[in-house]
């Protein structure tokens, strides 16, 4: 059942060097671009990264980035601010385009970790400046994406019915 991916999907910091099948890439991609976006803008572009060096300067652009290094391929999640039809929304986008990424690489188990890149400035600098991204390209998140080493157990039901607020917020309701 699709539900289950989202219940298996796992945080892979660790990978082998084995190299992520062309199909497998597509599939991510295909997965990514089906996601929902504000007024259908669909913003979204992706670079695909296999090439070690700049896998390595990657791993630097931000704290928790190191994955990157350690992965055969990354994928760089991109806003174009020339195909935003509403700007405010650019970030919930390329974030629902991010999910689907993680959840159809967990399909053909493959691992993948996100690592947040906007709204940091200072991050977004280094993987602009990286990638070689032009004025109107924004940097939204990196993925490592690679076969496992071992593969983390799924975490346990992380459900808090306290959370869940009915017909308005109600503290303490529970």
């Amino acid at each position: 059942m699709t539900v289950n991916l989202i219940f298996d999907r796992v945080s892979v910091r660790d990978f082998t060097d084995e190299p992520v099948k062309m199909e497998d890439q597509d599939l991510m991609l295909r997965a990514a671009m089906a996601a929902p976006s504000a007024m259908n803008q669909q913003c979204w572009e992706f670079c695909v990264i296999d090439d070690a060096k700049m896998l390595e300067e990657l791993s630097h652009a931000a704290p928790y980035a190191s994955p990157i290094g350690r992965a055969p391929l990354a994928i760089a999640v991109l806003g174009n601010t020339g195909l935003m039809k509403t700007p405010m929304m650019w970030q919930q986008d390329l974030a629902a385009a991010t999910q689907n990424i993680l959840l159809a690489a967990t399909s053909r188990g493959i691992g993948t970790v996100w690592i947040g890149i906007a709204p940091h400035q200072d991050r977004m600098d280094a993987v602009t400046k990286a990638l070689g991204l032009p004025d109107g390209v924004r940097p939204f998140c990196l993925i490592a994406v690679g076969h496992p080493k071992s593969t983390p157990e799924p975490k346990t039901d992380r459900y808090k019915p306290e959370r869940v607020h009915r017909n308005g917020y109600r503290a303490n309701q529970f």
